[in-house]
């Protein structure tokens, strides 16, 4: 995941529960390639208990930018002290992917771009890979497995197109259906997989094997 983020311009991403990252708990999910002295400093000054990006991705229902979210809303002196603190270790500017995996730990994904940027064409495969990758090592580290709904043949052949990349627009004009439909129908994946995004309930789809990997490189 690390060297497939790092060719979208990714430096640091941390794939991981919201839990100190050096003394993890069993069954939380920890890929972080933040430099050590950061997470050093992270767990010995408690700052998973008042984290304000962990804080944020518990109940923002997608992805948000570091510096556009956090100008907007006031923080406390120790929120403000975990940004700036972690500003002068090099994680500045970056975006964070909330997580809301049933039966899983709260979690999120935060990428933090090098120099160049990112590409914004690349935001839906960093959040595909993220919520895959973290649904990957939920289950490794003995996570239950959820029992996946059954979906219609309809749902699945959206789900495939959007696993691809696909615009509403474009999945209604191949299945001939309306961009509205095609919205709709994903809509009742999402309630059925009960996340709060739809790139969760696409990337859950493929995990559960609701959509096989020869449907997406058809």
């Amino acid at each position: 995941m690390q060297a497939a983020l790092a060719q979208c311009g990714i430096s640091y991403v941390a794939c991981a529960s919201h839990v100190d990252p050096l003394k993890p708990p069993r069954g939380a999910v920890m890929m972080v390639n933040y430099p050590q002295a950061w997470l050093a400093h992270f767990s010995d000054s408690g700052f998973a208990h008042v984290d304000p990006i962990y804080w944020a991705a518990g109940w923002m229902p997608r992805e948000f930018w570091w510096d556009t979210f956090f100008a907007t809303i006031e923080l406390g002196r120790e929120q403000k002290r975990v940004l700036n603190e972690a500003r002068e270790c090099g994680i500045v500017g970056g975006m964070t992917i909330p997580i809301h995996s049933p039966g899983a730990l709260p979690a999120s994904c935060s990428v933090v771009p090098g120099p160049d940027g990112v590409d914004p064409l690349d935001i839906p495969d960093i959040q595909f890979m993220a919520i895959n990758a973290h649904e990957e090592a939920r289950l490794r580290n003995g996570g239950s497995v959820n029992v996946p709904p059954i979906l219609s043949k309809r749902q699945r052949e959206c789900l495939a197109l959007a696993a691809l990349g696909k615009s509403d627009g474009v999945i209604g004009q191949i299945l001939g259906i309306s961009p509205r439909t095609v919205e709709h129908t994903i809509e009742e994946v999402r309630r059925k997989f009960g996340v709060s995004h739809r790139t969760q309930a696409v990337a859950l789809s493929v995990v559960s094997r609701l959509v096989s990997l020869n449907e997406l490189s058809d």
